[in-house]
């Protein structure tokens, strides 16, 4: 029993010292790790307190820097209203700019992939409001496990 006490305290000094890492990091301007403090606030994990403005504060940051999985976030969290007022234009600024880079979910919500060009019949606003509800918390958890 003791040996497992001292064991969740190393844990927790070890987790403590890494969330107190990340915070620099993200002071110091980098991209990820601002996308790794945006998601731990959003989905309320490492000891952060669930906070989506904080959480939109700090991806808009990572966003700003180029990263893309960060702008496509950022632009979801905007269709949604998740954390910042719900803004349309500026879900669709992001879309593009995540899009510029290749980014093929952006392609597709934006109505610009192959499938498009073709005949096939798609409905794009259903898969964008999907896309704004599942987005923010799938690339939250991929920016968590992202060395």
């Amino acid at each position: 029993m003791r040996n497992w006490l001292l064991l969740s305290l190393l844990l927790v000094q070890f987790n403590s010292a890494l969330a107190d890492d990340i915070k620099h990091a993200a002071e110091q301007g980098n991209a990820l790790a601002q996308a790794k403090l945006a998601s731990r606030l959003l989905l309320g994990r490492d000891g952060e307190q669930k906070d989506e403005e904080r959480a939109a504060y700090w991806m808009e940051k990572a966003a700003n820097q180029g990263l893309v999985d960060a702008q496509v976030a950022l632009a979801a969290m905007y269709d949604r209203g998740l954390g910042l007022t719900a803004d349309r234009d500026k879900a669709t600024y992001w879309y593009e700019k995540a899009a510029a880079q290749g980014h093929g979910t952006s392609l597709a919500i934006l109505g610009k992939n192959d499938a498009a060009k073709g005949s096939v019949q798609f409905n794009y606003q259903a898969m964008r409001l999907n896309a704004s509800r599942s987005i923010p918390g799938e690339y939250a958890k991929k920016f968590l496990i992202t060395k």
